[in-house]
Parts: C-alpha cells; structure tokens; sequence
C-alpha cells in the first residue's frame, strides 16, 4: 500500500512523529502529537498504523467514545495523514485475543515500528504497566497528501 510506504519514508525523517487527531464529546477534533509506526495487526497480519497511548489520557476518552482516528506525518512540506477506525488493546482496553505477554510484545513492537530503541527493554516493559499504557490500532482506510510536485491530492 502506497500510503503505509510514505508514511515510512517520511517518519524515518521526522523521529515518526505525528499529530493524532481525535474527537472530544462536543465533536471538536482534539490534536497531540505521538510517535507512530507501520506495522501488523497483531491478530490479522493486516498492515496498520499504531502508536503508544498512556492510560487515562483525554486522548483515550475519545477513542473509547469515538473509535476513529487520524494521523499525520510530516517532513519539511511534505505530510501524509491517514484515518481510519480504531482498535484497542491494554489493561483498560482488552482486546480479545490479546494478553498481557502479547500486550507487552505488541508495545514493544509499536515502539520499535516508530523508531523507538531503549537501551533497557525491561525497564521499558515496567514503564508501560507502571503507565497503564495501551496499543492504539489505526485501520488505514483513506489517505491524504501532497505529494512532490502537487499542492493536493487525495487517495480513497
């Protein structure tokens, strides 16, 4: 998929940051910034989009109560933003399918995806649970960007 392709190229230029776009009660969009990667479902192999929420952020309120999200990545002029529905998966989220050892394994796999080394990956394991943190999975259903040479495009 296209989309996923540039999403990694331009995340390898920009450390994999994006701003994760959400929606609070009021249907307001809400925006932070996360580090997030390409990799595949843990259950389906599908290709998807994922980062690393902490637990009780707003940003998990609203994707509890509003399972969609978009990201988009960006280096210098160029972005990409992908949407798509969301899945769930941590110690407040369960997702069947996956236990602690796979939500442990999965976070670890999100951080590696978003370029993330750490040099203890024990102490790492720690911090997620210490964190209450949760796998955020971005089906990608619809890409937009300007690609070099265009001021607009959009792919469905």
């Amino acid at each position: 998929m296209r989309g996923l392709e540039r999403i990694n190229e331009l995340g390898r230029q920009d450390h994999f940051l994006a701003v994760a776009i959400t929606q609070r009660r009021s249907g307001d969009p809400a925006a932070s910034v996360v580090n997030a990667g390409v990799l595949d479902h843990p259950l389906t192999g599908e290709p998807i989009v994922a980062f690393v929420a902490r637990g009780h952020t707003a940003k998990l309120k609203h994707l509890r109560r509003t399972p969609q999200a978009t990201l988009v990545f960006r280096a210098g002029w160029q972005w990409i933003g992908v949407s798509g529905s969301v899945e769930l998966a941590g110690p407040d989220d369960p997702l069947p399918g996956i236990d602690a050892e796979r939500l442990r394994v999965l976070l670890r796999d999100i951080y590696a995806a978003a370029g993330g080394v750490h040099p203890d990956l024990d102490e790492y394991d720690r911090e997620m649970v210490a964190d209450r943190r949760t796998a955020v999975l971005i089906r990608p259903e619809h890409f937009t960007n300007n690609p070099p040479g265009a001021d607009h495009q959009e792919d469905a």
